[in-house]
């Protein structure tokens, strides 16, 4: 009967561990989704940020290609030449 007891003991240790993690975890899932909903207002800020650098940056653009002359628009229209990497051996 010692087999018993002693599983016992094991199965009460474990059974307490599971209730206290029962009851701890509604507080976890709580707080979890206040800092996701934290992480949305500020991703949320950054694409508003990153579209009016992107609108500034287009207004540059176009700025800057009324003032060049048409040479320089025809080199910005061009595809860029291939860069082909070397492959190092070890």
């Amino acid at each position: 009967m010692e087999i018993f007891g002693g599983f016992m003991v094991m199965i009460s240790i474990l059974g307490l561990f599971l209730a206290v993690v029962w009851l701890i975890m509604p507080f976890v899932v709580i707080a979890m989704k206040g800092k996701q909903d934290r992480s949305l207002e500020v991703l949320e800020a950054m694409d508003k940020r990153l579209a009016a650098i992107e609108a500034q940056l287009r207004r540059q653009q176009a700025e800057r290609r009324q003032h060049e002359p048409a040479t320089a628009q025809a080199a910005d229209t061009a595809e860029p030449a291939v860069v082909q990497e070397t492959e190092a051996t070890f």
